[in-house]
């Protein structure tokens, strides 16, 4: 039985991406009117906060909870312009809706380490009108001026010590207006930001209380699986529909375009339903596709022209008058998200309404592609957030919500579409491969003087936001190289676009997730060229002051860096630039005759302007260690026969706890505005280990994940 609407014909007809999200209206900071907010109980000044009268704060939230603490972040710069008492502050996941889009992207998502950084003066501007609504209510009851009053920990004072609390005045405070530019605090006065809070949502995460997206069920629902082509462009020529729905608990077979879904009464039914399928699939459009036809494909388009992303100087010219030269070469694998929680998504359509329960990082595309699949007005689809269980990017997909909606229509009843781990690696959206070959010209003082850089790549952008894609340049495949912190006065960056079946995707720290590396480790040969020390060298290129320079000057003491170490010990560091904030890290390694690497130590600085939740930080850059060494040393996806070969952990090596190192963070502030901190402390991790094998052993990595057999060779 076929669908109403296909998701091929969805995909073909759709206009939705991205691009057509960003160009709505711009967010009004305060969405109630004063009369709309006495209308309302509890006191609730925006969509973001409400008080009631009880005392209890709640923040609503709309970003995901992928447990990068942002659901404690959030609230405490509210919390802190809001004088409030930290003890009566919760938490609440908000529903899809026009306040808490990103007033920057203007839709509701979680991504680029924006969830604060994007909304530092909005959150700011939401706690100090609040708090100056109560001072103003407060002093009105007393007949004073409100200047005379102060405000501390959920009260408002008198100047003879007598006072109100916020629970006291919600009433009066909501029949005010809500000021437009209310007086922030200095940061010298913030009482909560900066402070060390427990995670709010930490003690239900422990006792096992919070509903994940897998966990998720309410009344009558089905649970669905689908089967989809095993190799890239593949067909199913034949299944048996007879055989899954003759399996105790499935009850209906569903064909979507090009897969087909199996719905029953249990997630255990579904699969065997599913195996019953027997489906013979055609042998798709690329069955030479492998390992190694991909390599040479990467290799082949390194020899072509590519789009000039970057042309500043005279790099010709310059190469001629160089001392010397340096050229070398590196490949980067697809890496899959592999989070731990697989993609899932529970839809029920109504005749009137669709609602939607997941664990994604892309609210507003889930809720214009669910109103597009029903004919639905946005107003009707609902969409709550459930806490996810880790998601790099990989959320804001929408292929779960269509897969749901589809079914759910088809079944006239609520559907949770599941997918195995087997499923998420063969179907992922997968960070792409790099290739990428450098060239560098080096005076006689040893400063470079020329960069002419190639990559290889595939486009993420140009499925996903087509209208940044400038003359076939995608800016996020080329990101960390265009805007690198090296000041070079000649240089040159071509991009040559790959055309490939696999699909790709946005992954933790993007385009830099992978440039940083190549970078990274280049620089570092060019001190070595050079005679030079790494950090010196890094530092000669760098404008004296800036953020960059400063991290590592400071990491560079903190860490001992020049101490002496012992044979088969080395150091390395490695340094960027993204999200608004720079993060660089220094590895300390053992290398041994047989070529085992060890990690020592990794130390992490970090400097995000404000440091909000410094144990959120601190978490996060941890995290970011980890998955960077897991990146250097294990991760890759691996292709065969024109598919995905790897399916599973076993197929897909992570780091081990036996193989986290000490990790020292360290959180350097500048008292700008709040920056990134998810995707910054991943990019420079795996160059600083990089630079450390060589420091130790002489013998550079130029591939991730790390070859270790090429230090027991020599």
């Amino acid at each position: 039985m076929h669908a109403y609407m296909t998701r091929r014909t969805f995909l073909a007809k759709s206009s939705l991406v991205i691009a057509g999200t960003v160009l709505s209206s711009r967010i009004e900071l305060f969405n109630a009117t004063p009369v709309q907010a006495a209308a309302h109980t509890p006191f609730k000044p925006h969509a973001f906060l409400e008080i009631g009268a009880d005392e209890t704060i709640t923040v609503w939230v709309g970003q995901t909870n992928l447990g990068q603490g942002s659901h404690t972040g959030i609230p405490m710069v509210i919390a802190d312009e809001l004088d409030a008492d930290w003890k009566t502050v919760q938490v609440k996941m908000a529903p899809a809706a026009e306040p808490f889009k990103d007033p920057v992207w203007h839709v509701q998502t979680t991504g680029g380490s924006t969830s604060i950084r994007h909304r530092w003066d909005m959150l700011r501007q939401v706690g100090a009108a609040a708090r100056q609504m109560l001072v103003e209510a407060a002093a009105e009851q007393w007949q004073m001026p409100a200047q005379k009053c102060t405000a501390k920990e959920g009260k408002v004072f008198h100047p003879d010590g007598s006072s109100l609390s916020y629970g006291q005045l919600t009433v009066a405070a909501g029949k005010r207006a809500v000021p437009d530019n209310p007086t922030l605090k200095a940061p010298q006065d913030y009482t909560i930001i900066g402070t060390p809070r427990e995670r709010v949502d930490i003690p239900d995460k422990v006792m096992g209380k919070t509903v994940y997206g897998i966990d998720f069920s309410i009344d009558n629902m089905g649970v669905a699986v689908l089967a989809r082509p095993p190799y890239y462009g593949a067909t199913p020529e034949s299944h048996d529909a007879d055989a899954a729905m003759a399996v105790k608990g499935v009850v209906k077979v569903v064909e979507l375009d090009n897969s087909i879904g199996v719905c029953a009464e249990t997630t255990y039914a579904a699969m065997q339903g599913r195996e019953a399928l027997n489906i013979t699939w055609s042998k798709g459009s690329h069955p030479e596709l492998n390992d190694e036809t991909l390599d040479a494909q990467y290799q082949e388009h390194l020899t072509k022209p590519g789009a000039v992303a970057q042309n500043e100087g005279d790099v010709e010219t310059a190469f001629a008058a160089a001392g010397q030269t340096v050229a070398q070469s590196y490949k980067l694998p697809y890496l899959s998200h592999a989070q731990v929680e697989p993609i899932n998504c529970t839809a029920h359509v109504e005749k009137d309404r669709c609602r939607i329960w997941a664990p994604t990082q892309g609210q507003t595309v889930f809720q214009m592609t669910a109103a597009k699949l029903t004919g639905l007005p946005m107003d009707k689809v609902e969409v709550m957030t459930l806490p996810a269980g880790g998601g790099f990017g990989l959320r804001a997909e929408h292929d779960p919500v269509v897969e749901s909606v589809l079914l759910s229509k088809a079944l006239g009843r609520p559907v949770k579409v599941i997918w195995s781990r087997e499923d998420d690696f063969a179907n992922d959206y997968f960070r792409p491969a790099n290739h990428s070959r450098i060239e560098a010209g080096l005076d006689n003082s040893g400063k470079v003087v020329a960069w002419s850089h190639k990559l290889a790549v595939p486009s993420v952008m140009t499925r996903l936001m087509p209208q940044f894609v400038k003359e076939g340049v995608d800016p996020d495949a080329v990101s960390g190289v265009l805007d690198m912190a090296y000041s070079v006065p000649n240089k040159r960056v071509e991009y040559v676009m790959m055309d490939l079946p696999i699909r790709v995707g946005f992954w933790r720290s993007v385009g830099y997730s992978s440039n940083v590396f190549i970078v990274e480790s280049f620089m570092d040969e060019l001190a070595q060229a050079a005679g030079a020390d790494p950090v010196q060298f890094r530092l000669d290129h760098l404008e004296k002051g800036s953020r960059p320079y400063n991290i590592l000057v400071q990491l560079a003491e903190r860490t001992g860096w020049g101490d002496p170490l012992p044979e088969g010990r080395g150091r390395g560091i490695a340094v960027t630039t993204c999200f608004e904030s720079t993060a660089a890290h220094v590895a300390e390694v053992s290398v041994g005759p047989d070529g085992k690497i060890k990690v020592d130590k990794m130390h992490c600085g970090i400097n995000c302007g404000t440091a909000v939740y410094p144990d959120g930080i601190r978490a996060q850059a941890e995290a970011g260690v980890i998955m960077g060494m897991s990146v250097a040393f294990h991760e890759r996806v691996r292709f065969k026969d024109g598919g995905v070969y790897t399916a599973n952990y076993d197929e897909y090596q992570i780091l081990r706890m036996s193989e986290v190192p000490e990790i020292e963070v360290h959180i350097l502030e500048d008292g700008m505005k709040a920056g990134g901190i998810g995707e910054p402390v991943v990019p420079s991790v795996a160059p600083s280990i990089a630079n450390a094998i060589f420091a130790a052993t002489g013998v550079r990595l130029r591939e991730l994940p790390f070859d270790t057999n090429k230090l027991s060779e020599g």
